[in-house]
């Protein structure tokens, strides 16, 4: 293969020690060929013009023109010798210089400086002529050159900055010239707030609950200007107790609140402290919570990594009687820790609510509360992986109890929550159970033979319980009202074919007649998420057109795979109130006409995530 077809297939072999010791050297078998053509490019210019002056043209186009090869420049006279590379061949430097004038001249008597002269006025041709000469002899980008001040071996680019004596300059030496020359700084670039960026924000704010249909309030937007600058904020004292809660949430969305930003929620005279996010807060900046606030009497802190031994410990110490306290990722805090916090301090505790303890909140805990926590009226334990059934089997003893909601890792069998509720049953308003796989219809029973002030019923999970069971529940239930039902995921697993479900497992169609039918006038939210054997009849049984759900606020039916554009079409009617309707996994729902103000989310389709409408009705 000859070496042409070589080059045109781009065909790379190892490199030579001639070439590893050039490049070594930071010289370039590249640069060298480049300065070739370009001392050839320059003597064949030069020989143009000296046939122009002699009116020789014909015998230069076939003279032949002999380079000589140049020595390797040095870094400081390269620079300049690049510009003298168009009249640059083996000649004296008098000679060049000629030649270089030669070039000028002919440059003066073209058309090139006659267009530039009508552009500039009042321009002499020996400067325009000079500075054409200049821009034609510099270096291309992407071509390599040596620094006019440092020496340094660089890559031309577009932005490369000239040097005050000539030549080029690299990157660093161009920005300390740029310094030196109090040259503006480059302006930000700005953020695009189109259709993308909208979208998400949109998004974000529903999934936070934050979203309203229309213009923002004067509210919202102050609250929003005061985030984005709150290390301007001097004092927000004087703020309303909601607002000052609007802006603790504003700061921790946006990982704001630190050490500096939490001294503005620390008045000395509130009884409640709340934090969204204290991922960024020590320790002593929790003892600092009781140090500012001493009348401190509701507690809140999510993400409350560095809350430790030494936190509570002082919180002991101290005067102060807490009666709501909400810790989420506390994972440091010992349960030895825990059960003193308790015997010393339970007797004012009212609502205790701890999430994400992993291993450090177990039995022994729990069995304190029963002698500890004489007044103790809200209790929930979420992803705990230590509670088992000893320990939920301690909470018949608090009688004054009245909202129960366990999250736990390890399953608890279903009689020691029919003997917790005969126990407690009667004066619960809240029951949360989740992620309860083995939870059967003997729980449903004991809440309909022992609830009667119930408002809030979560169950979830459920591979046990059957349409039965829901149906005896609800069906006759001298129970009020519920405001809040969770059922999501009480569905058959454990089959062949999961579409087919001989024994009515999970909650089905009669279950969510007479779910309905019971709650039809106080239900406000309501998840059947997953509850796939409710059939699309059932759906248009509950929301016929003589049926009404006035405060029915959210609803969540995903992957419910009957339910069609008229069954959410009919939900729409029969809501009034309805805000936000969830149909993920719904591949029914093509085309929906969705009333003003109201949101339908999980639509699949190319439209996104939301779609908001714009009818009347």
């Amino acid at each position: 293969m000859s070496r042409q077809d070589r080059l045109a297939r781009r065909i790379m072999g190892p490199q030579s020690a001639l070439t590893d010791f050039l490049a070594s050297h930071n010289i370039s078998a590249n640069q060298i060929r480049i300065d070739a053509d370009a001392r050839r490019r320059a003597a064949l210019e030069s020989q143009a013009a000296n046939a122009t002056a002699n009116g020789q043209h014909d015998e230069l186009s076939t003279a032949p023109v002999t380079v000589a090869p140049a020595a390797s420049a040095s870094p400081a006279q390269s620079t300049r010798g690049r510009r003298a590379a168009v009249v640059a061949t083996a000649d004296t430097p008098n000679e060049r210089r000629k030649k270089e004038k030669q070039v000028i001249d002919k440059i003066k008597a073209s058309k090139q400086i006659q267009k530039k002269k009508r552009r500039i006025d009042d321009s002499d041709d020996e400067d325009l002529a000079r500075a054409i000469f200049e821009e034609r002899s510099a270096p291309l980008p992407g071509q390599m050159e040596n620094c006019a001040n440092c020496g340094k071996r660089f890559t031309v680019t577009a932005y490369s900055r000239n040097a005050p004596d000539g030549g080029l300059l690299c990157s660093p030496c161009g920005k300390e010239l740029s310094k030196e020359d109090g040259a503006p700084k480059k302006k930000p670039k700005r953020i695009s707030s189109g259709p993308v960026g909208r979208r998400r924000q949109l998004q974000s704010d529903i999934l936070d609950g934050t979203y309203a249909p229309g213009a923002k309030s004067l509210m919202t937007l102050c609250i929003e200007t005061l985030a984005k600058n709150i290390d301007l904020a001097e004092d927000i004292s004087d703020l309303p107790s909601t607002v000052v809660d609007k802006i603790a949430r504003k700061l921790s969305k946006q990982r704001l609140m630190n050490p500096k930003t939490l001294d503005l929620f620390l008045l000395p005279s509130a009884e409640q402290v709340y934090i969204y996010d204290g991922a960024k807060l020590s320790a002593d900046d929790f003892i600092r919570i009781f140090q500012t606030v001493p009348a401190i009497k509701k507690l809140k802190i999510r993400n409350a990594i560095h809350f430790k031994d030494q936190v509570m410990d002082y919180l002991i110490s101290r005067h102060i009687e807490l009666e709501e306290i909400y810790l989420a990722g506390a994972n440091l805090l010992s349960e030895q820790k825990w059960k003193e916090f308790l015997q010393k301090k339970g007797q004012s505790l009212k609502s205790l609510r701890v999430y994400w303890t992993d291993k450090h909140f177990g039995n022994e805990t729990l069995d304190e509360l029963g002698t500890a926590c004489p007044s103790l009226e809200r209790l929930k334990v979420s992803h705990n992986q230590e509670v088992t059934g000893d320990g939920v089997k301690e909470l018949a003893k608090l009688k004054s109890l009245r909202h129960l909601s366990l999250d736990l890792r390890n399953q608890v069998h279903p009689d020691i929550y029919v003997n917790l509720l005969r126990e407690i049953g009667p004066s619960l308003e809240t029951f949360s159970v989740a992620r309860m796989p083995d939870i059967d219809n003997t729980v449903l029973d004991a809440l309909h033979n022992s609830c009667r002030s119930l408002q809030k019923l979560r169950v979830t999970d459920s591979e046990v319980m059957t349409d039965e069971g829901f149906v005896r529940l609800f069906e006759g239930w001298e129970n009020k009202g519920l405001v809040f039902v969770d059922l999501q995921k009480c569905r058959q697993l454990e089959s062949a074919k999961p579409r087919e479900n001989p024994h009515n497992i999970g909650l089905c169609s009669n279950g969510f007649r007479t779910l309905m039918a019971h709650s039809q006038r106080t239900i406000e939210q309501l998840n059947v998420h997953g509850c796939r054997h409710i059939s699309a009849q059932a759906f248009e049984d509950v929301f016929a057109p003589d049926k009404i759900y006035p405060e029915l606020r959210k609803l969540e039916i995903s992957f419910c795979e009957e339910v069609n554009d008229f069954v959410v079409g009919s939900i729409f009617r029969s809501c009034p109130r309805l805000r936000e309707l969830n149909v993920f996994g719904c591949m029914k729902v093509r085309d929906v006409k969705v009333p003003w103000g109201k949101l339908l989310i999980g639509v699949p389709n190319a439209l996104g995530m939301v779609i908001e409408g714009n009818e009347d009705d």
